[in-house]
């Protein structure tokens, strides 16, 4: 696993963050990937009040409970939720600008820290992974590397709330039927890299997992899997707690 954080030349997203934070505007956050079409993402949703989040989001952040790990904070929208509702969280994030920008917007406790880092040691009771939480694990090999890690951060009787897609509507047919290579790679594993105005990013591994193999993989690695919720396209919210 990748455990360093960006350079801020290397940082698209977090400009992004910045210049919106600074400006009240940003440009075109355009992602790209060899296996989609280029697709954007409107800076302002990163910026989101609890009202403005999707029900899913909402759910995790009020399941939310003890000392609380942030993951991928961003521009620190479900931190400051967080605050606002009395609960203690510290949000990470590997972009330097984010993390800048998340401090300047109230986040009383946010860092520059790679979860795979092992020198970051502390342990909550409450790990948030959303936004497509899973993505950050990068493929399935790196599964059993996410819960030894999960085990180290987590305290006794602590839970991991984490949300994710099936891809499986990709490989629809007409017929209803799914057409996927059994014995390719799995078909959640997608890559990106990212773009905002001058600043490219390097290309990352991202993990789309379904809640069925996640729940295998949970159970071989000594957590339960519960599903919580589910949305509208074959997005869910999970629960996993150490078994």
């Amino acid at each position: 696993m990748i455990t360093t954080v960006l350079a801020p030349e290397k940082d698209p997203m977090g400009a992004a963050i910045a210049d919106y934070f600074e400006k009240g505007k940003a440009g075109k956050l355009r992602v790209l990937s060899s296996s989609f079409d280029e697709d954007e993402i409107p800076v302002s949703t990163l910026f989101r009040s609890f009202k403005q989040m999707p029900p899913l989001e909402q759910e995790a952040l009020k399941l939310a409970s003890g000392k609380i790990l942030d993951v991928g904070g961003g521009s620190g929208c479900h931190s400051l939720a967080l605050q606002e509702m009395g609960k203690e969280a510290c949000s990470i994030d590997i972009s330097p600008l984010a993390v800048e920008t998340m401090k300047q917007r109230g986040v009383k406790d946010a860092r520059l820290v790679n979860l795979f880092d092992e020198t970051f040691a502390e342990s909550y009771d409450t790990i948030l992974m959303l936004m497509n939480g899973s993505g950050i694990i990068g493929k399935i090999n790196n599964l059993p590397t996410f819960f030894k890690r999960m085990k180290q951060l987590l305290q006794p009787g602590g839970k991991i709330l984490l949300d994710s897609s099936d891809l499986k509507y990709l490989f629809e047919d007409e017929d209803g039927s799914f057409l996927i290579d059994i014995a390719g790679d799995y078909y959640g594993e997608v890559d990106f890299w990212m773009e905002y105005k001058t600043v490219k990013g390097d290309a990352f591994d991202w993990l789309y997992i379904d809640f069925q193999t996640l729940s295998l993989y949970a159970a071989e690695y000594g957590f339960n899997a519960k599903l919580i919720k589910e949305g509208k396209h074959y997005n869910y919210l999970a629960e996993l707690t150490l078994a």
